[in-house]
């Protein structure tokens, strides 16, 4: 089996891409796509295919994905970029990504998505079932973006097999995600709570949502068992708990709160780290 990954230089993608070469056994190969040959290296000491070029490039696409009999794509534009920038990754190069896979022949495609897509909360922890509703502060191109990825990956037709994993907040093994959250914090409610997975957790979910024979989905969510609160976010950091907004109002107190009833469920996921606390406790922030 040979498993092409893109976005394997961003947070998720360097950590995962490891892990999934460490399972696999003598059949098993990786192929990497990233945008110089420089970066690829540390994936080719480990024994990966390295194809270099941009995602956005249909020519680099067909050369990625030849005799590919899966595809992850962990590629994103997230935090700080155009509008244009999120669109032309989040959904156009995902699209002809997923495009180029159903006319190489590809069997599976796992595209790696965010809970953010579900938009407001509903009351009740998010299912998979439920339709995005924009809205709310976090609410903007990388959510609308995501969405239509998913929409039109799901719509794509021919052999390939499309799984979506959505994803909370990711953290741990020094991603600087877990520091960076103190600076958007003192905007947020003290009570207000963030869900969150290691990313140990992010990998086992995606390695189940690619070797999983069947599936009864294609939408998985993939999280931990306990959301932290803004407090919380100021402990596990060691910093100061300010004091000045102990009367802010947490205006959507379920969002980005998701169900892991299905992928529990369906394909056995437990997550080794069940909190922050417990990633911790186990020295894996």
């Amino acid at each position: 089996m040979l498993t092409l990954v893109t976005g394997t230089t961003g947070q998720v993608g360097r950590r995962f891409v490891p892990r999934l070469i460490a399972r696999g056994g003598p059949e098993e190969r990786v192929r990497v796509l990233v945008r110089d040959a420089e970066r690829g290296e540390p994936f080719a000491e480990r024994g990966a295919e390295v194809v270099v070029g941009d995602l956005r490039d249909t020519e680099v696409l067909g050369k990625a994905v030849a005799g590919v009999d899966a595809v992850v794509n962990v590629a994103a534009s997230f935090r700080g970029v155009p509008d244009e920038e999120a669109w032309a990754v989040n959904r156009d190069a995902a699209v002809e990504l997923g495009r180029a896979a159903v006319a190489s022949g590809v069997r599976r495609f796992v595209q790696v998505s965010t809970g953010m897509v579900y938009g407001v909360g509903r009351g009740r922890p998010l299912v998979e079932e439920d339709e995005s509703r924009p809205g709310g502060q976090m609410w903007g191109a990388y959510n609308e973006s995501k969405a239509a990825a998913e929409r039109e990956l799901l719509a794509l037709g021919g052999g390939t097999e499309v799984r979506i994993g959505r994803l909370p907040f990711v953290y741990g093994e020094g991603d600087p995600h877990l520091a960076q959250a103190l600076n958007w914090a003192p905007n947020w409610a003290p009570h207000q709570r963030l869900h969150m997975a290691h990313h140990a957790d992010v990998a086992q979910g995606l390695l189940r949502l690619l070797h999983a024979p069947a599936v009864t989905g294609p939408v998985y969510n993939i999280a931990d068992d306990a959301p932290v609160t803004t407090v919380e976010l100021y402990q596990l950091g060691g910093a100061e708990v300010p004091t000045e907004w102990a009367t802010t109002t947490d205006p959507d107190p379920w969002f980005g709160i998701m169900s892991t009833d299905r992928i529990r469920r369906d394909l056995g996921f437990r997550p080794y780290y069940p909190s922050a606390w417990a990633a911790r406790d186990a020295g894996a922030l």
